[in-house]
């Protein structure tokens, strides 16, 4: 496990525009993007410091000395618009009520004491110190019994960032609606997913390339939201044709269907049994592609996380 690291998200009713930062502003991996003192004079760099900002927790710090204006503004468009994806991820440790969750956040509940068991549920809200409150557990369409002090790994994604932590079952509730109070957690574990983050997934997808069009059917068994790995039975195409993959995807209790401007960037023999392993980038992924393709691979790396 990395190091655990006293670093809180920075809140938005703690910056003003104009005024001077009442203490230094560090990224994910603790370097310092904006100094205390700093002076942020443009509403447009505020997103970027809530999205990548962390306070050191524990008191106020003052300048140690001047920091040139342009030196933390280059620092600061550093993390937030091309973050290196060499960096190692790591992991801190953040209040349940210092992230910016959104109600029906998606959380999974993990058995500890039977880690095959898995719930998928949503988190409805929580009362700070008190109590988290999620949606009912359910499997094959029936609520379970939940017993009262049953302790679950509880995982969850939010933004660019994985979170975990250890909660027991408080009281599950029937009337007016059924949900579940866990225990309010002392800290999480936070780890940002990077862009290159992949996933292990099998997914049948059709593939069509070069012109004239070729079609021929293909398993995906990684992906991630630059590309995918896809095996076929036969070699589909040269290296850099373009064309397209179109798949469906079980998101948010729905299926949605992607279809994705690509460019085959490898062919190679499966290690796997037969056929031929492709290496896909995706290209010119339009809005709501990215956002249906996002959710996925970010679904399944909380699904999958163990």
């Amino acid at each position: 496990m990395s190091e655990s690291l006293a670093l809180i998200p920075v809140r938005a009713s703690e910056i003003i525009v104009g005024k001077p930062l009442p203490r230094a502003i560090y990224d994910y991996h603790g370097n310092l993007l904006l100094a205390s003192g700093f002076v942020i004079d443009n509403p447009d760099k505020i997103a970027g410091v809530l999205e990548n900002g962390y306070y050191h927790q524990g008191g106020w710090e003052r300048p140690a000395g001047p920091v040139p204006a342009e030196h933390n503004t280059k620092r600061l468009v550093e993390a937030t618009v091309a973050p290196k994806p060499e960096a190692a991820e790591r992991e801190i440790a953040v209040n349940m009520q210092d992230v910016r969750w959104n109600i029906g956040e998606t959380m999974m509940l993990q058995m500890q004491d039977k880690p095959s068991i898995r719930y998928s549920v949503k988190l409805i809200g929580f009362v700070k110190g008190k109590t988290v409150y999620v949606t009912a557990p359910m499997l094959d369409g029936k609520y379970e019994l939940i017993r009262d002090g049953q302790s679950f790994v509880v995982r969850a994604f939010s933004g660019k960032k994985a979170y975990a932590f250890i909660a027991a079952a408080v009281r599950s509730v029937h009337t007016p609606h059924p949900y579940l109070h866990l225990s309010y957690p002392k800290q999480l574990r936070c780890t940002v997913v990077r862009q290159t983050a992949r996933v292990a997934v099998r997914l049948i997808s059709a593939v069509s390339l070069g012109h004239p069009e070729r079609n021929a059917a293909a398993t995906i068994t990684d992906l991630s939201m630059g590309g995918a790995s896809a095996i076929a039975k036969e070699i589909l195409g040269e290296k850099g044709e373009s064309g397209r993959i179109k798949m469906k995807v079980y998101v948010a209790e729905q299926d949605l269907f992607l279809n994705l401007q690509t460019v085959l960037r490898s062919v190679a023999p499966s290690d796997v049994g037969d056929g031929f392993r492709h290496g896909f980038e995706f290209v010119d992924v339009s809005v709501q592609d990215r956002l249906v393709l996002s959710a996925y691979v970010h679904q399944t790396l909380v699904e999958t996380d163990s």
